[in-house]
């Protein structure tokens, strides 16, 4: 039977963004890392991970489960996460909390600014954001499929909170008129997430993990771009 509440120990990690959030539970006590990710991540989430369980004083067996950013966000991070996870769950004989990561932004727009009702909003590079509901007031409401959209496309109803990292790249193109909030997901955001999706018999296998994976690819073949160099030429003669 998994423990409740304080009594839980949980790993979290995600690595979707260009930050690297690390996050271990024991009870009540929080233990945390978060930094520089991208293209290094790969190399040092396994000892930072090692590092933030020792400080805590816990084995990988302990764990009651290890979560991690499934997704939506970058492809590479996404796979590092899925992976490592993977890994350690298999080697430890602990099951696996995929969390998704505008869930995750969400929740850290609620718990840092008392934002119940938050579109988040991620960028997916190529002129594009990931986007998803939550409505934090409503329990049945909080999960919502993510959507991929160009930033003029975002909706954000009358009330609610944009909250993400896109504004950056897109500040002129998402709505303007609301609050808006820059946050990242965090692995402690993740870990405030946890108990409910744990007693909801959200965990998997770590043979049944696998990133979400919102946009099927990255880039255009040969033959696709010839295509639309063909179409706009067609259109501009």
């Amino acid at each position: 039977m998994m423990p409740m509440g304080t009594e839980l120990k949980l790993l979290a990690f995600d690595t979707s963004t260009e930050a690297l959030s690390i996050a271990v539970r024991r009870g009540e006590r929080l233990v945390a890392h978060n930094g520089a990710g991208g293209a290094q991540a790969s190399a040092t989430l396994i000892p930072l991970i090692q590092q933030l369980l020792a400080e805590a004083g816990l084995a990988l067996a302990e764990l009651d489960a290890i979560a991690f950013g499934r997704g939506p966000g970058s492809f590479t991070g996404l796979r590092t996460a899925c992976s490592v996870a993977q890994g350690l769950g298999f080697g430890a004989g602990v099951r696996l909390l995929p969390i998704d990561t505008l869930h995750a932004v969400a929740e850290e727009a609620r718990h840092r600014f008392g934002a119940t009702r938050v579109v988040a909003v991620l960028d997916a590079r190529m002129d594009q954001v990931y986007a998803a509901r939550y409505d934090f007031a409503d329990p049945q409401a909080v999960l919502a499929d993510a959507v991929l959209l160009a930033p003029e496309q975002v909706e954000v109803p009358p009330g609610w909170t944009l909250a993400g990292n896109a504004f950056a790249a897109y500040a002129d193109r998402l709505p303007a008129a609301v609050a808006r909030h820059e946050v990242l997901p965090t692995a402690a955001a993740m870990l405030r997430l946890a108990p409910e999706l744990l007693a909801n018999g959200r965990t998997v296998a770590p043979a049944d993990a696998w990133p979400l994976y919102v946009r099927d690819k990255v880039a255009q073949t040969t033959e696709e771009r010839a295509a639309v160099k063909a179409a706009n030429t067609s259109s501009s003669s």
